[in-house]
């Protein structure tokens, strides 16, 4: 699916600069994928169980045949028998979670114990506690959430050493939440669903739906004080996104603007890209902006504005689940490792950039710059300046009427977004140039053959049967196999993550349904032993022989040159 050419976007480096200079004027609201990092399921997590149930309890189905439910056979199988049952809403309607949680579990009392379960042990992770600190600090007021934990009530009592500062305002209760705005009591966290996520909100009574609304035109009206920040939500709840749209309908809505953080491999609902255009066309400062995590987006956001470090170190969890395996030698046999990941390690890396500092925005103008002085320079904005990969002259050249202030060298800091975000652009544009790769304008990180027939795709010809062609039934819409790359930062080193997959050209949101439903038929039988000859593929066509893969190679600035090793990541038991 490709998003809205003309979808208002920024970069997370200049979203969080303007989160600081609008302190308290932001709100949160916070979907079931910030607490995912605490180790509880999201909406989509918990909907694939209650399919899985169903197959299961009443198919007959054999539990070790459908356990891994990241497999699309697994998921298209249970959906298959899903898709047959009577009286079930379809795949993303806003009541698919309460009426398979219905379905699968008829009695509230169960319901009830499963969601216990699923909240037993939760921690705040270290975004729940960095949130916290913001409102302690008076940078966060409000918190808005569908979610039925207790997280950021917990990283409260943590960070203000007790349980009374917070004011929470549930389902049940609305007048504790249209009394703490009016009094101004910070700071308030308002449970939109509060427990009614254990049944269709069409089943319960009359009086909860009512005060369902009263939230909902409560959210309505402060979003006419303060603007909002969106994180972990799909936008999958058709309520509240109206509510949200309705906003828009009075003058001087969100004044500090609209933010709707996603992850890069987030699917984008229509219903979102639809708020956000909504939003910039009623002149409101609405954008979607690419995070990695809730927990990262936190950290960058407490390191800008200078939260207190020992605070935050007190209290957020220090978990080590996993320890660096030791280099696997001798023949196969019990050493062997258990599992194969599709990550490179990246064993040579640019470690610095030239800094521009001058009066320009975010990423968004710095890119549009560099396209306007027609040179070849690989640009982001970060917290500092502009950091940049090209000739001198050629940065020079797209800054300079914007002032420059500083010209220098800076040294790459990894746990900087801005700089690991330089570090992946640049990245894919040396293995797209020098790996006979090329990419469809909606999707740079998605590469395919960029000459199909070329000898050096023989063997993956083999493994798939074909490289191209077109989609059945849609004359527009072209198919490649291909891959998916993107540069991480892990164990102390960088890597580069790669999916095989099948690439489309002329993917739009109505022929959405063809490319899914296309793609899965072309990989449903990919078991492991093809899967793993796949991954040994790319392996040894990205590395190179290890050769330098080069972005930008300059005697004159500042170049970027890779270089990856061939041989994968794994994981095993070491005791």
């Amino acid at each position: 699916m490709t998003e809205r050419d003309d979808i208002p976007t920024i970069a997370l480096d200049d979203f969080i600069r303007r989160f600081a200079s609008r302190k308290s004027r932001l709100m949160w609201f916070l979907g079931a994928g910030a607490s995912a990092s605490a180790g509880l399921p999201t909406a989509f997590d918990m909907i694939w169980r209650f399919k899985r149930d169903l197959y299961m309890s009443q198919s007959g189905g054999n539990r070790p045949t459908v356990a891994d439910l990241s497999q699309p056979a697994v998921r298209y199988r249970i959906d298959a028998y899903v898709a047959s049952l009577e009286g079930l809403p379809p795949p993303g309607d806003e009541d698919e979670y309460g009426a398979l949680f219905e379905r699968a579990y008829q009695s509230e009392q169960d319901r009830q114990s499963i969601i216990a379960s699923q909240l037993a042990g939760a921690k705040p992770s270290y975004g729940h506690v960095a949130l916290a600190a913001l409102m302690r600090d008076d940078l966060a007021r409000v918190i808005w959430t569908t979610n039925f934990d207790a997280l950021v009530a917990d990283a409260c009592a943590k960070v203000y050493d007790g349980t009374s500062a917070l004011t929470t305002a549930t389902l049940d209760a609305p007048d504790i939440a249209a009394n703490a705005i009016e009094r101004e009591r910070w700071p308030l966290e308002v449970k939109l669903h509060g427990d009614f996520r254990s049944r269709r909100l069409k089943n319960t009574g009359e009086e909860l739906r009512r005060q369902d609304t009263r939230l909902r035109e409560l959210l309505q009206s402060t979003c006419g004080r303060f603007g909002l920040v969106v994180v972990g939500y799909s936008g999958r709840d058709e309520s509240i996104m109206q509510t949200l749209g309705q906003v828009f309908e009075v003058q001087n809505s969100f004044p500090a603007g609209l933010f709707w953080l996603r992850r890069e491999d987030d699917e984008i609902f229509a219903s979102v890209r639809d708020l956000v255009c909504k939003g910039r066309d009623a002149g409101v400062e609405a954008a979607l902006v690419t995070i990695h995590s809730f927990d990262e987006t936190l950290r960058d956001i407490a390191r800008f504005v200078e939260l207190d470090d020992a605070v935050l170190d007190a209290h957020s969890p220090k978990r080590q689940r996993w320890s660096p395996v030791p280099r696997l030698t001798g023949p196969r046999g019990a050493s062997w490792p258990v599992v194969r990941f599709n990550a490179l390690p990246v064993v040579g890396v640019p470690t610095t950039a030239r800094i521009v500092v001058c009066d320009i925005g975010g990423t968004q103008e710095v890119r549009a710059a560099v396209a306007t002085a027609g040179v070849d320079v690989i640009a982001v904005r970060s917290q500092r300046g502009v950091l940049a990969f090209g000739a001198d002259a050629d940065v020079k050249r797209a800054f300079e009427r914007f002032s420059i202030t500083e010209f220098d060298l800076h040294t790459l800091e990894l746990r900087r977004s801005a700089e690991r975000g330089l570090l992946n652009e640049a990245a894919i544009r040396a293995i797209t140039a020098q790996c006979g790769l090329t990419s469809t304008m909606a999707d740079r990180q998605r590469l395919f053959p960029k000459d199909p027939n070329d000898s050096m795709w023989g063997h993956l010809r083999e493994l798939v049967h074909r490289l191209e062609g077109q989609v059945y039934g849609s004359p527009d819409l072209q198919w490649h196999e291909g891959i998916r790359v993107r540069l991480d930062f892990a164990s102390g080193q960088h890597w580069l993550l790669f999916d095989p997959c099948t690439v489309f050209d002329g993917a739009t949101e109505e022929n959405r349904a063809s490319c899914a439903d296309f793609a899965r038929e072309r990989t449903v039988k990919r078991y492991n032993s093809q899967l793993n000859d796949l991954v040994a593929f790319w392996a040894r066509h990205l590395a190179q022989d290890g050769r330098e893969l080069c972005a930008i190679s300059t005697a004159g600035g500042v170049g970027a040159t890779f270089q990856l090793s061939d041989r994968t990541a794994f994981s095993r038991r070491t005791a």
